[in-house]
């Protein structure tokens, strides 16, 4: 069954572009060129994959990923004209899976779109991946009044429900599968996102490692749960 991909951006010709890429890839589309009719169309459709321009005309791209996040899981690409990392940084604490920096080249992004909706997909059908093998009996972790449930993927911490995303939920599932032992990024990266670990890949798993903490109100300079090992990686303690 074809995904449905929504596409959001008020620069007319580049939301066409990106259809007509997608669209030759087989892809349902939904395409808009302002925030609010996308906002209700994920309210009513069912979308596998979202790509949001920063800049709208009416709610800003960063704004609908935010109440997009509060209900769906699916996978974000940022789309965004500028070249400042806040921003990409921005996207990603916000909830978004990824992003690409005006002008791209249409193939990177439909390469990106494979991807996302690869893991998306192996997510969804609990699908395990290395790192998983020595865990596969293991099906609800209970650490220090963290509570993680792989059959429903919900967490809560002190009986308090944690709303995480797939990424959010999969890294601290690889964390706490490894309790005890440092994780790097690379490894982490590989793990969750499925791909090859770039330089910039370690300011994406950082990124989703404070938006992590900052839900579970753990501290970086305190941390109750994760724990930054500078020079190494991540880990939690048994």
């Amino acid at each position: 069954m074809a995904a449905n991909i929504m596409i959001v951006d008020d620069e007319q010709a580049i939301a066409d572009l990106i259809a007509v890429y997608l669209q030759n890839e087989d892809y349902n589309i939904f395409k808009f060129y302002n925030g609010l009719e996308a906002l209700h169309c994920a309210e009513n459709c069912q979308i596998d994959l979202a790509i949001l321009d920063v800049m709208l005309p009416d709610v800003d791209g960063f704004s609908i990923c935010r109440r997009l996040r509060e209900k769906h899981n699916f996978p974000i690409i940022m789309l965004t004209a500028r070249e400042e990392e806040i921003d990409k940084i921005t996207g990603l604490t916000l909830g978004a899976d990824d992003y690409i920096t005006k002008p791209f080249r249409p193939l990177e992004l439909i390469a990106r779109v494979k991807a996302q909706l690869r893991r998306f997909t192996r997510y969804n059908a609990m699908e395990q991946v290395q790192f998983q093998a020595q865990a596969q009996e293991e099906r609800l972790i209970t650490l220090r009044g963290l509570v993680l449930n792989k059959d429903t993927h919900e967490c809560t911490l002190n009986e308090r429900n944690l709303v995480l995303t797939p990424t959010e939920f999969s890294l601290l599932w690889v964390l706490c599968v490894n309790r005890g032992r440092v994780i790097s990024s690379e490894e982490l990266f590989h793990d969750v996102w499925g791909e090859k670990y770039f330089n910039s890949s370690n300011n994406t798993v950082m990124v989703h490692i404070r938006h992590l903490r900052e839900k579970m109100q753990d501290s970086a300079e305190r941390p109750k749960y994760i724990k930054t090992v500078w020079g190494v990686g991540y880990k939690i303690e048994k």
